[in-house]
């Protein structure tokens, strides 16, 4: 099939709901939505599964706010190929592969101007999979300046990984400025925290640790070359502790924060990836007299996920190694439970 040949289009399609009542996952057929102005509509080639998903909609089904699910087709990690297109479209093509920046913003806010659409300050900022139809489904209606091209080098799953956690990823090593001279923990090594050690080794970063509860996910990381080696709680909090110039938590949990505050050496630099949860310390002691800097890090911009994509070729990492597990999209409700388990890497869902 070539780039602008694209099979017919169904007029009804698969997609997947987060109902609520704690941990329930529904499959249901509905009409193909047709693009207007501005939108197209793309096959979706990949939808994977992220911990936000479970955290937020799968197990406590939050109702407003950035959180809040409004009863849509679920998945916030698409990349596909476009159908058809909308009027008023100005650069995608029927046959474009893209990978889908998972957040329309208002175009007009400080935040959008700078690519930033997931801070958008408007009541018109809408999710995918959130407050507007996402991409567990065979078909997404997408806003066109929200689709970032696909290189031919990456596929539908590295695009679908991209789309959050790989891009949210590498925000955050970014803005640590990580490079040569650094050396780097990973407290929590879920998808997010996999793909942070990847890329931060692409940065240059040597060595790279980490460290996990749980077991499979510590293997895998190993596994895959993401860290150089594990590192016990004990471990972080006796021999290794203040040895590091930087740390990443993808936690998201009171100890894993604490963990990589402790390993941090004078001057180092810590960013917070991993939602929820709280931390408590002592301000004077911990932080200003050992001056560190901690950094919030939510998501990423729109030219950054475009810079991603790039590097990601020049580096020739396939993003994809990170998921563990693939399913159609009638088995989400499997897919949703594992992920929920915490103990593999990467869940796509691959429409049949």
């Amino acid at each position: 099939m070539t780039a602008t040949q694209a099979p017919p289009i169904a007029d009804q399609m698969r997609g997947v709901y987060l109902p609520g009542g704690r941990r329930t996952v529904v499959a249901d057929d509905v009409p193909v939505p047709t693009p207007g102005y501005g939108q197209v509509l793309l096959r979706v080639g990949a939808s994977t599964i992220c911990g936000s998903d479970v955290r937020a909609i799968y197990r406590e089904h939050l109702g407003s706010g950035p959180e809040g699910y409004n009863d849509v087709i679920a998945g916030h990690e698409p990349a596909g190929q476009v159908v058809p297109v909308g009027p008023g479209t100005k650069g995608l093509d029927v046959g474009d592969r893209v990978a889908l920046y998972h957040i329309s913003g208002c175009g007009q806010c400080s935040e959008c101007v700078k690519g930033y659409f997931i801070s958008c300050t408007s009541t018109q900022r809408s999710a995918y999979g959130w407050q507007r139809d996402g991409g567990h489904a065979d078909y997404l209606l997408a806003e066109e300046n929200t689709c970032v091209r696909l290189p031919d080098y990456l596929s539908y799953v590295d695009g679908a990984c991209v789309a959050c956690g790989f891009s949210t990823a590498y925000e955050s090593l970014v803005r640590l400025e990580l490079s040569g001279q650094d050396n780097l923990l990973i407290t929590g090594l879920g998808p997010v925290g996999l793909a942070a050690g990847l890329l931060a080794k692409k940065l240059g970063a040597k060595p790279v640790y980490g460290t996990d509860p749980a077991g499979e996910r510590a293997q895998l990381a190993l596994e895959l070359g993401a860290v150089d080696d594990i590192l016990s709680p004990d471990e972080l909090a006796g021999a290794k502790a203040g040895s590091f110039t930087a740390a990443v938590d993808c936690s998201g949990s009171a100890p894993g924060r604490r963990t990589a505050l402790t390993a941090l050496d004078r001057w180092g630099r810590m960013a917070f990836v991993g939602e929820g949860g709280e931390i408590n310390f002592d301000v004077s002691h911990e932080v200003i007299h050992r001056q560190i800097t901690l950094i919030g890090s939510w998501v990423t911009s729109v030219g950054r996920m475009r810079q991603l994509l790039d590097r990601l070729v020049a580096w020739e990492l396939h993003p994809e190694v990170v998921v563990s597990d693939r399913f159609d999209l009638d088995h989400a409700a499997t897919a949703y439970e594992l992920v929920d388990a915490g103990k593999s890497g990467k869940a796509a869902l691959i429409p049949s």
